[in-house]
């Protein structure tokens, strides 16, 4: 066999060629400038799809780790019933499987008791499969840990997993009681908008609202909640709901030779519309809807692209005569809601802090002069 002689490749033009790593030579990327036409649409295409794939496999491992832990409550379940299983054993049968598998987290007495829990919850496995096994165990804990009521409770884990809500977030709806609010605001939405619409956005609005974040205070005026929800728009979005998109506050609307002035505008995502709110510091009079009533023909006409629709207006009292309401409603076109708003009341804690909460006084310097 002859040997043929291989002359070396002088470093430079290898380099031309690749990059050199050692004695290993790697192909050099090809510059932006020679790339075919539709390579960056493949290029995101090719990541939706590794993204997608990666969280349905994500959701997919949840829902077995979930479905393994129900299965296991249930073979603790018949086991205490049958033999008298007590908490001892189960110590036990936490040590032997963290001994077995010990790069698996979740097996302390504490969590193989919660495992007893979530299956004596949800007997039907069925209803695990559909819903709960898709939203995260700590999640199920704080359902299992705050609520009581199955109904209340697969509520809150439908809503959990239609709204992506974290653990922290559940529980604060739940100690808010968004189940009891939720819908409930008064409207003229089925007359005002067609039905699908109309029963999508009586959804989204909620009586009371509850901002319990600007303290234990009651601002007399409309221009200081303004600023104080403003200075804490991320609880207020919250509250507000999903879907929400804060625009801005007093934003101006010019009609004819005036100029008003909005309280507070959102673009509501879902809706795919602007969402006017007008604030009162007082309870609800009927001269209100006609204002606002204004305020939604004047965006709808200023606002509005082709592509949105109709302007919707909530207005926030703090108190009203359904009734009252109800009749003021009638007759108008645009459509309205009407609820309540409420803040944490000092008469409502022990007398003990009573002393420690700031006045009025000082909650208006706390939030400066505003006018």
């Amino acid at each position: 066999m002859t040997e043929h002689s291989r002359e070396p490749v002088p470093d430079e033009q290898r380099k031309s060629r690749g990059r050199i790593r050692g004695n290993a030579l790697f192909p050099s990327p090809i510059g932006r400038d020679v790339l075919p036409a539709d390579y960056t649409e493949v290029l995101g295409d090719i990541k939706e799809r590794i993204q997608s794939e990666r969280l349905r496999v994500t959701l997919a491992a949840n829902a077995a780790m979930i479905l393994l832990y129900w299965d296991i409550g249930t073979m603790i379940r018949k086991r205490q019933r049958e033999e008298g299983w007590g908490a001892k054993v189960i110590d036990r049968l936490s040590h032997d499987l963290k001994k077995d598998f010990p790069d698996m987290t979740g097996l302390s007495p504490r969590n193989l008791k919660y495992m007893r829990r979530f299956s004596e919850s949800w007997p039907n496995r069925e209803i695990v499969q559909r819903t709960v096994a898709q939203i995260p165990w700590g999640s199920n804990i704080a359902l299992l840990d705050k609520l009581k009521d199955p109904e209340v409770r697969i509520w809150y884990a439908q809503k959990t997993l239609e709204y992506g809500w974290s653990r922290d977030i559940l529980t604060i709806q739940i100690e808010n009681r968004l189940h009891e609010r939720q819908g409930k605001a008064l409207n003229n939405f089925d007359t005002a908008l067609p039905p699908a619409d109309s029963d999508m956005a009586s959804q989204v609005f909620k009586d009371p609202y509850l901002f319990d974040f600007l303290g234990t205070a009651d601002p007399r005026k409309e221009r200081e909640v303004e600023q104080a929800l403003v200075d804490h728009v991320q609880s207020f979005l919250l509250e507000m709901g999903s879907g929400f998109a804060f625009v801005g506050r007093q934003v101006l609307l010019e009609v004819g030779d005036r100029d008003f002035y909005v309280d507070l505008l959102f673009y509501h995502l879902k809706l795919r519309r602007f969402v006017v709110v007008e604030l009162k510091a007082v309870s609800f009079d009927p001269a209100f809807v006609g204002q606002l009533n204004l305020y939604l023909s004047a965006a709808d006409d200023l606002l509005r692209h082709p592509d949105d629709n109709k302007t919707i207006g909530l207005l926030l009292c703090k108190s009203k005569n359904e009734l009252v309401v109800e009749y003021s409603l009638r007759g108008f076109n645009s459509p309205m809601g009407v609820a309540e708003w409420e803040t944490k009341v000092t008469e409502s804690l022990p007398e003990e802090l009573k002393g420690s909460l700031p006045t009025i006084e000082e909650f208006e310097a706390e939030l400066g002069d505003v006018e």
